[in-house]
């Protein structure tokens, strides 16, 4: 099954999309995300992915702040972009929040962490860092399972408008470094490759 979008109408405003996004019954473990002003619903990701996902929040644990959380279906607000996403990895300081709360500004994020998939692997690559970046989250990790030259993974930093500038890219197999705050390294060779 491959994503779906949902059409809506171009005046509605980011509060709108929003509410329609938080009320809609969506289908039972799907990830539900707001991509440059459309809903797009994907399923669940496959075994695979969430091995990946779990090895390197194996590796954050070590490293993260007792008052800094590692989220896996936490919703984050880019509403100058149109955007709520719902990254694989969210590395943010745990904050004070509503229990009515169903996401939080990207703002607060330190770090996130996508891994593609086959069908939507372009939203990971372009749309997302664009929303990111311009959110000013420090640190994007992109593992790419489905890059063209082969699995990469690619580490952003240094957010400036929209845009990022890469900071390391490895091939599956090679080890990759995460900065300060986190100072941690993943090793890539540990990821399944399909």
């Amino acid at each position: 099954m491959s994503a779906l979008t949902v059409s809506h109408d171009p005046e509605q405003s980011w509060d709108d999309l929003v509410r329609f996004w938080e009320e809609m019954e969506w289908p039972e473990g799907s990830k539900v995300e707001i991509i440059e002003a459309i809903i797009t619903v994907s399923p669940a990701p496959a075994s695979r992915h969430n091995v990946i996902a779990a090895r390197i929040q194996r590796r954050l644990y070590s490293v993260v702040p007792e008052d800094w959380e590692i989220f896996q279906t936490q919703a984050i607000a880019v509403p100058s972009r149109l955007g709520m996403f719902i990254p694989d990895i969210l590395v943010a300081p745990v904050q004070e929040c509503a229990e009515t709360d169903t996401y939080m500004p990207a703002a607060l994020a330190e770090l996130v962490v996508e891994v593609t998939s086959r069908k939507n692997a372009r939203h990971d690559r372009v749309s997302k860092p664009a929303a990111y970046a311009s959110a000013g989250i420090p640190l994007y990790l992109l593992v790419d399972r489905w890059a063209p030259g082969g699995p990469t993974t690619t580490l952003y930093g240094e957010p400036n408008g929209d845009v990022y500038r890469v900071l390391s890219a490895v091939k599956f197999g090679d080890p990759i470094k995460v900065p300060e705050p986190f100072d941690v390294m993943i090793d890539t060779s540990e990821f399944p490759v399909d």
